[in-house]
């Protein structure tokens, strides 16, 4: 299947991170998810129950990394992926992205980022 619905760099304000600075002070990450959907239904019928919902799947993310602390982006990356498909029957594999712009690392860089992808084949 080569249908996607793609969502890039939600910006959330969050407390995420291993430092104790991290915690208390807070950043920015962008979050961003690439969802494997047949779409061919809905693209045949205009009709939105036959597709899934950017905007729901997009609340998901942001509700999570929001509500929710963890020490790893892989641990928030997972949570997201793992919520999406429980919640999403027409997704079948889900890559998310979580980029973390001001980590704290003692070298000039653009970005941190982990990105993983699951799927109900691997669920």
């Amino acid at each position: 299947m080569s249908d996607h619905i793609r969502v890039h760099r939600l910006a959330v304000f969050a407390r995420h991170g291993v430092l104790t600075e991290e915690a208390a002070i807070g950043q920015r990450f962008f979050i961003s998810f690439d969802a494997v959907v047949d779409t061919r239904a809905a693209g045949e019928s205009d009709d939105l129950t036959k597709s899934v919902s950017y905007a729901d799947m997009a609340d998901v993310a942001v509700g999570i990394a929001t509500t929710r602390r963890f020490n790893l982006l892989e641990a928030l990356a997972e949570a997201i992926a793992g919520n999406i498909l429980a919640n999403f029957p027409l997704v079948e594999a889900i890559t998310v992205r979580v980029d973390k712009p001001s980590a704290p690392v003692q070298h000039v860089l653009d970005n941190v980022s982990v990105e993983i992808t699951r799927s109900r084949a691997n669920a």
